[in-house]
């Protein structure tokens, strides 16, 4: 199968439905409802909003949402991978690793200082995955605030 990884532009509100589709399935999404294509396209627009996707035949068949930080630290930016999904059936074939590959490429090439993604500490496929790529572990405790009862 060949698979061709592709970041999206403003023009590409198709492939980014498509991959929000895919992170849907593969996340267990239920009850879930895609924000308004106005929305979706506005994120698209946006110069700190990356999106990778891979492509079979044309079809997205996985791909991955980044965002770009600005920090004091440096002059470089920072970018965190904030989902990184591939159909369940055409996963542990290389495709998540091509993505990662894709957009530290990328971020190489303009300057990024970092790239860093999360990972919930029960998901061992995701740690094991994230480790195959070559990236650093640390030990972190994420913290949120819930702003929005259910």
């Amino acid at each position: 199968m060949d698979i061709k990884i592709e970041k999206l532009n403003p023009t590409d509100l198709d492939k980014f439905i498509a991959l929000i589709r895919v992170f849907e399935d593969v996340f267990e999404m239920e009850n879930f409802i895609l924000p308004s294509e106005e929305y979706l396209q506005t994120l698209l627009q946006k110069t700190d909003f990356l999106v990778f996707v891979a492509l079979a035949e044309s079809k997205v068949v996985g791909g991955l949402t980044s965002y770009t930080l600005q920090q004091y630290y440096s002059r470089l930016p920072l970018v965190y991978i904030y989902d990184l999904a591939v159909e369940t059936k055409l996963q542990r074939r290389g495709i998540g690793k091509m993505l990662v590959s894709g957009i530290t490429a990328y971020c190489k090439g303009i300057g990024v200082e970092e790239v860093f993604v999360q990972a919930d500490l029960e998901d061992d496929y995701a740690i094991d995955f994230y480790r195959s790529t070559g990236a650093t572990a640390e030990q972190v405790v994420h913290f949120y605030y819930s702003l929005n009862e259910k």
